[in-house]
């Protein structure tokens, strides 16, 4: 299960580098909530970021833990460093992510970044 969630997780990531709106889309339950240092964004509100195309170049994922939220519910929680689309400083953030496993696989149902102090 773990490096199965943490690849999911890695592709959300791909999708913003990409600008692939429709993959982003595909990885998020239709309840999809985000919570964020601007506020509160559903499944729409994540996917219409990449509206204009990708908005991060480059990222790094750290300090990784994957936890069993039991059988169906997994808790991804890791260190992303990264660098967004038109901007020169890199920023870095702890995310925690909940993904459920239905029948047609696993998707993000939850996620909170925290800018990092």
């Amino acid at each position: 299960m773990r490096n199965e969630i943490i690849s999911l997780e890695r592709q959300v990531w791909e999708a913003l580098v990409q600008g692939d709106a429709a993959a982003d889309r595909a990885l998020l339950h239709p309840d999809f909530i985000g919570v964020y240092s601007d506020g509160f964004a559903d499944r729409d509100g994540h996917t219409g970021q990449l509206s204009d195309g990708p908005t991060v170049r480059t990222y790094e994922l750290s300090d990784i833990e994957v936890k069993s939220l039991g059988a169906d519910h997994a808790l991804i929680c890791y260190c992303a460093e990264f660098q967004r689309v038109r901007h020169d400083a890199t920023e870095l953030m702890y995310v925690s992510s909940i993904w459920r496993k239905g029948p047609a696989g696993w998707v993000n149902v939850y996620s909170q970044d925290t800018p990092a102090a």
